[in-house]
């Protein structure tokens, strides 16, 4: 489904109690009472973990009577585990509480957090032909990936994981934008052939999401 301003949001999860907005996990919703869960900034991944999903879904505990907003920005950042965690809130809804996850990527998030939730997006004028919003390398490398050889993955993993302090952060970004970029190919062409190279993108996005090595999932996943 699609909205059209940013303004609707109050109304929208109003009727539900998971909604997933595709847009740009910094927008500021106009939701009172709402709290947020994002990464935290003193981790050198930006990855939400299962400890902080459980320590936030503990906030709902309370029994409310007024309508109260927990905000997963970006929800994508959520590690397979921490997606289980949440995924149990959502089988056992409670009153008057509503989730609002908010992502760019909602192919990240498990088929059954998606089949759980209303998705919305925003209408955006032409959106097949905008560039993804990330660093132009992070594009050209994930142009890289999306047109590698088996032969030439490992180098290409050896450029990407160069920064040392942010070769998981990169990667990720990487690897989220190849599967938007695969998902748009095939919107605008209807080739099959970009399907077919999804799975793999996403398993190494699970992968690098559960801290495997980074270098060696690059060329086992897509391989």
């Amino acid at each position: 489904m699609f909205f059209d301003d940013i303004n609707q949001i109050p109304k929208i999860v109003q009727h539900t109690s998971c909604t997933v907005f595709v847009i740009p996990p910094e927008t500021n919703l106009p939701l009172k009472n709402a709290l947020k869960l994002s990464p935290a900034d003193n981790k050198t991944t930006k990855l939400i973990t299962v400890e902080q999903v459980r320590e936030f879904i503990a906030l709902s505990n309370n029994k409310e009577v007024h309508d109260r907003y927990f905000i997963i920005s970006p929800a994508d950042a959520m590690n397979e585990a921490a997606q289980n965690a949440f995924l149990k809130t959502l089988e056992e809804p409670k009153p008057f509480c509503h989730f609002v996850l908010l992502t760019k990527q909602p192919s990240i998030l498990l088929p059954t957090i998606l089949s759980r939730a209303q998705v919305f997006s925003l209408k955006v004028e032409k959106l097949l032909d905008h560039a993804p919003s990330t660093d132009a390398k992070n594009v050209t490398f994930a142009k890289q990936l999306i047109a590698a050889s088996p032969r030439n993955l490992p180098s290409i993993a050896i450029e990407i994981t160069k920064n040392k302090t942010k070769a998981r952060e990169q990667a990720l970004d990487i690897v989220a934008t190849a599967i938007e970029l695969l998902y748009k190919s095939y919107f605008k062409t209807k080739n099959p052939k970009f399907l077919t190279k999804l799975p793999n993108f996403i398993t190494l996005h699970k992968s690098l999401s559960a801290n495997g090595h980074v270098k060696l999932h690059i060329v086992a996943d897509l391989i």
